[in-house]
C-alpha cells in the first residue's frame, strides 16, 4: 500500500526544493516516487498534506549512548579538563539504570527523527539497546592510552570488545590525540585497513590541547597527574595536535569531532596528508563545555565536508539534530539547505549509508521528517514530526 506525504516544501537534498511536492513512499518505507505538485494534481490521489517542509531523516555521527545515564550530573563550562575528570568519576552507576538511560536515550534520538548513528563505545553494555534499536548504529570502539608500553595490551583488550559486539558495525578509534600513544596509533591504522573500515578521534577541542603538543604546557598536565600517569617521556612535537598525530592515519575515511580551534594552517594541513575526512560539530557540546564554536565559517570556506554530532548526554541537554541545527542557525547565521546536507547526506556518506538514507530518491528508505521553517527558510523549531 502507498501512501502519499506533501507539505508546502519537500527538500529532497539531492535536487532543489519542490513546493507542495509529494513524496511517495511504500509499505516498506521505500521512496517510490517524488511528485511535483502539477503531476500530482493530474492523479486521483489520497494525498496526507502538512504544513511545513519535509526532510530526510538527520544522522547522528558522534554520540555516547553509554553515558546517557549522566544527564545534568556534570556542570557546564568547566572546560575540557575538567569535564574529563568529571567523566571518569561519574561514569560507572547502577547497571539497570545505565541501561534504562540508554534505552530512553535511543527513543529520544528515534523521535527527533535520526535514523543512524555514529556511537562511541568504550565497553559492550549498549550492544543489546543496539540491537533492538529501530535506528541504525555504526560503534567506535575506542582505544585509549598514552604509555608506548601498554599499546598492545590495549589493541587485546579492543579487539575483544570488538569481538563481543558481532554481528553489529564497528570500527577501532583512537579516542583523542592527548590520550593515544604514536605506537597504538599504529596498531589502529592497521586494523582500519585491515577491515577497511573508516575511523573517529576526538580533535581539537579546547586549546590546552594545542598548548600540550607544541610546548607541553597547559591544562592536560593536570589531566595526567589526576590520572597518575608518568608522562616524562613525552616530547613536544612543537606542532599543533591535529599536525602531530594525523600523519598516523594519513589513509584511512576519518571524522574529526569537535575541531572548535582548529585554524587554518591546520585545515591545510590535514587535506594535504588525508583527502577522506569529514568535519563532525557538536555545537551544543562544545558551548557545554568550553562555551565556544568552532570557526564554521572557515570550515565552509574551505569547503570540507562538515557532519554533525550530538555528544553525549552528559555534555548536552537533549540528543537532536535538529536543535543542533538551530543551533549553528542562531550562532553562525549557516544556511538552512547547508545544515541540511551536513545533517543527512554528509553524515550518510561518511558511514557509508548514502545509497540507503540521506536523500529523498527513488529506491532510498532515509525516513521522513517534518519540521517548521519560516518563508525565508529559517528553522522556527527544533521539534521534528517523524512521519515515517
Amino acid at each position: 500500500m502507498l501512501k502519499y506525504f506533501s507539505a508546502d516544501w519537500i527538500f529532497p537534498v539531492s535536487s532543489p526544493p519542490i513546493k507542495n511536492g509529494v513524496v511517495v513512499v511504500n509499505s516498506d518505507g521505500e521512496i517510490e516516487e517524488v511528485l511535483t505538485r502539477e503531476h500530482a494534481e493530474n492523479l486521483d490521489l489520497d494525498i496526507i498534506k502538512y504544513k511545513g517542509a519535509i526532510v530526510p531523516g538527520f544522522i547522528n555521527t558522534h554520540c555516547h549512548l553509554e553515558l546517557s545515564h549522566m544527564l545534568n550530573q556534570i556542570p557546564a563550562q568547566t572546560g575540557l579538563v575538567e569535564f574529563v575528570q568529571h567523566i571518569i568519576k561519574s561514569r560507572q552507576g547502577d547497571i539497570a539504570e545505565i541501561k534504562q538511560a540508554m534505552y530512553a536515550a535511543d527513543q529520544e534520538m528515534f523521535e527527533n527523527g535520526i535514523v543512524a548513528v555514529g556511537d562511541i563505545s568504550n565497553q559492550i553494555s549498549s550492544k543489546e539497546v543496539k540491537e533492538k534499536s529501530k535506528i541504525y548504529y555504526h560503534t567506535f570502539i575506542e582505544a585509549m592510552g598514552f604509555n608506548p608500553d601498554r599499546a598492545v595490551a590495549i589493541m587485546d583488550n579492543v579487539k575483544r570488545i570488538k569481538h563481543d559486539f558481532k554481528p553489529l558495525k564497528t570500527s577501532i578509534v583512537p579516542h583523542a590525540p592527548y590520550s593515544v600513544s604514536s605506537e597504538l596509533f599504529e596498531l589502529i591504522k592497521g586494523e582500519a585497513e585491515k577491515d577497511n573500515t573508516f575511523i573517529s578521534v576526538h580533535n581539537q577541542e579546547t586549546k590546552d590541547e594545542n598548548t600540550f603538543f607544541e610546548n607541553k604546557t597547559g591544562g592536560f598536565l593536570d589531566l595526567y597527574q589526576f590520572l597518575g600517569l608518568d608522562i616524562t617521556f613525552c616530547e613536544p612535537t612543537h606542532k599543533t595536535s591535529l599536525q602531530s598525530w594525523l600523519p598516523y592515519i594519513n589513509k584511512q575515511k576519518t571524522l574529526l569531532v569537535h575541531n572548535t580551534v582548529s585554524n587554518k594552517a591546520d585545515i591545510t594541513f590535514a587535506k594535504l596528508n588525508n583527502p577522506n575526512l569529514y568535519w563532525c560539530l557538536c555545537p551544543q557540546a562544545n558551548l557545554y563545555i568550553e562555551n565556544a564554536l568552532p570557526d564554521v565559517d572557515l570550515l565552509m570556506d574551505e569547503n570540507v565536508k562538515i557532519t554533525l554530532g550530538t555528544d553525549s548526554l552528559a555534555s548536552n541537554h537533549q540528543l537532536n539534530i535538529l536543535s543542533e541545527m538551530l543551533t549553528l542557525q542562531k550562532c553562525k547565521q549557516v544556511s538552512f539547505e547547508k545544515l541540511l546536507s551536513w545533517a543527512t547526506i554528509n553524515g550518510a556518506e561518511f558511514l557509508e549509508l548514502d545509497q540507503q538514507i540521506g536523500t529523498i530518491e527513488v529506491g532510498k528508505k532515509p525516513g521522513l521528517n517534518l519540521i517548521q521553517l519560516s518563508v525565508d527558510f529559517k528553522i522556527e523549531s527544533d521539534q521534528a514530526k517523524r512521519l515515517i
